[in-house]
């Protein structure tokens, strides 16, 4: 039977998310608002603009209860964006988002649009060559609590770390062929063995 996985489809890289997780075998639930939630056994949120999605969250009711469901240990990938939403502490912002994940960001601390660059990232876990690492006004990761595992990082910058059920990368991995974080984060959803409960 496959894993129902969420995407958050509010804004960003819904349907390139969707497109990798579809070619790796999941059912696919895109998730706009609270009741898409339920019977989910994991959830992506992709990249896009984190000020905005967070907005957009609160505007569609999803923002309490997704914030619940990961806190109840329902698996999480955020990618670029993603990971700025899920972070505790933001460099320069008293106000995060979901604020479930025990790091602090710096947003767009590779530079604007017109620096994006992509380079081979050494991960953790993940066997064979290199990522490549898609990096588009990409955060990093400043500091992390002792309950997080770094896995990747470039020129001493974190850019993908761990927390339990949570995964997060400064990068987009929907935009490359490779199929291994999702893979990863498959095999993250079915350790788990979490299904969001139904109201």
């Amino acid at each position: 039977m496959s894993q129902r996985i969420g995407v958050l489809n509010v804004q960003g890289a819904v349907s390139e998310h969707a497109t990798q997780l579809r070619r790796i075998g999941a059912e696919v639930q895109l998730v706009r608002h609270p009741e898409d939630l339920e019977g989910l056994a994991g959830i992506v949120l992709p990249g896009g603009e984190s000020t905005t999605i967070g907005k957009l969250l609160k505007k569609y009711g999803l923002f309490e209860p997704l914030r619940n469901r990961i806190a109840e240990g329902m698996p999480v990938f955020g990618t670029c964006a993603g990971m700025i939403l899920l972070a505790e502490r933001i460099l320069g912002d008293d106000d995060p988002h979901l604020a479930v994940m025990d790091v602090t960001v710096d947003r767009n601390s590779f530079g604007r649009q017109r620096e994006s660059f992509e380079a081979n990232v050494p991960i953790a876990d993940i066997e064979g060559d290199p990522f490549p690492g898609v990096f588009i006004r990409a955060p990093h990761i400043v500091d992390v609590s002792s309950s997080v595992r770094v896995l990747a990082e470039i020129d001493g910058k974190i850019v993908a770390a761990r927390q339990g059920q949570m995964l997060a990368t400064a990068f987009h991995p929907e935009l490359t062929d490779d199929l291994r974080l999702h893979s990863y984060f498959s095999e993250m959803v079915s350790a788990g063995c979490y299904v969001s409960a139904t109201s």
